[in-house]
């Protein structure tokens, strides 16, 4: 009986074979597989690895004459978050996770949610409604592979985002100046609020509400617990601009069309299965989330559902003008705003504010 290993590597250095040397072999194939966030806080990146990983090496293993080999990269061993799609594309990696925040012009379009804020606090809806426009607008799927030579394996997310800060404050004008981070597809949130929009990284939070370099961060409660950012800036506020279908995981299609056909079935099925599981393990995590911010001492609050509305009407605008933005740059902007729109309120959610698209 063959015996299966997942490696659980750092660096390149550990790898001598590639999936073209692996495919010469016609036995075991060896993977590199990589997200930008580490396993554990960031959810996407832990299903990859809890989910992903360990299921495709016992259905090869079961299911075919073949065995997989992973070496895993988390947490920018091997690629950063700006870096996975790159690495991806250039083989680098077989296999990456990333969020299509962090590549704000290659992958403006995919950010269709953040144009959208305040959409589903529910993942599973989110997700739901993410795959649909996907499914209805057939050129981001093709978008990885025509420009990028990457094959969508399947869609994930973040929980629902709210506000985090260094200080206390009770009114939306106590916010003015405030500077605050973000991943960048959400900075235009904080205009309503008048605060001051900072680009940054999860992995740079901790440090930046530690010395000043922001007091505030939009962040869900699963990574907000996870990277410890109650420590620095204990003030958490239930706001709900939403949870947002933005992660992809996305395989190099050179090293996929290597393998045997029954390896690449069981890659891309196990693929759907990670986005289908996706929506439940980032509800289960935005639950654990908040009870752990809870009992880590973090003071909890909410706004009122008036406040919420109004900053969500004050963001009318914002999903035409992205639309026209992506019109502008080649993009079909229209059609994947509007898809989303008629998507999410498929799924029943009812929004604060009803956005139109123009």
């Amino acid at each position: 009986m063959k015996t299966t290993s997942i490696l659980r590597g750092t660096a390149l250095a550990a790898v001598t074979l590639s999936i073209g040397a692996g495919a010469a072999l016609a036995d075991d194939f060896t993977l590199r597989i990589g997200a930008g966030h580490p396993n554990g806080p960031a959810v996407y990146v832990a299903d990859v690895a809890d989910f992903f990983v360990p299921e495709v090496v016992r259905r090869v293993e079961e299911e075919t004459d073949h065995t997989i080999t992973f070496v895993e990269g988390y947490g920018g061993s091997i690629a950063g978050v700006a870096e996975t799609l790159e690495s991806v594309e250039n083989g680098i990696l077989d296999i990456g996770a990333y969020c299509a925040c962090f590549e704000p012009a290659k992958l403006f379009l995919h950010n269709f949610p953040y144009y959208a804020p305040f959409g589903p606090q529910d993942s599973d809806q989110q997700i739901t409604a993410a795959r649909a426009v996907y499914d209805q607008v057939p050129w981001l799927e093709e978008q990885f592979t025509s420009e990028y030579g990457q094959v969508l394996l399947g869609l994930h997310g973040w929980d629902n985002y709210h506000l985090g800060t260094t200080d206390p404050w009770e009114t939306v004008d106590d916010l003015q100046g405030v500077k605050i981070g973000g991943a960048g597809p959400n900075l235009p949130w904080l205009e309503f609020a008048g605060a001051t929009p900072v680009q940054s990284t999860l992995p740079d939070g901790y440090l930046s509400l530690q010395t000043g370099v922001y007091n505030g961060w939009l962040m869900f409660p699963s990574a907000y617990l996870g990277f410890r950012f109650y420590e620095p800036a204990p003030y958490y506020t239930l706001i709900g601009f939403g949870a947002m279908g933005v992660n992809v995981l996305t395989m190099n299609e050179r090293s996929l069309n290597n393998l045997p056909e029954d390896v690449q079935t069981i890659i891309r099925e196990v693929g759907a299965a990670y986005e289908a599981q996706a929506g439940a393990s980032l509800n289960a995590r935005q639950a654990s989330g908040l009870t752990g911010l809870e009992e880590a001492g973090a003071t909890i609050s909410e706004i009122s559902a008036e406040v919420r509305s109004g900053w969500a009407e004050s963001l009318a605008s914002f999903p035409s003008q992205q639309a026209a933005e992506a019109d502008g740059r080649g993009m079909p902007g229209t059609e994947v705003m509007q898809a989303y729109l008629n998507a999410v309120g498929e799924t029943g959610y009812e929004w604060p504010y009803e956005y139109t698209v123009e």
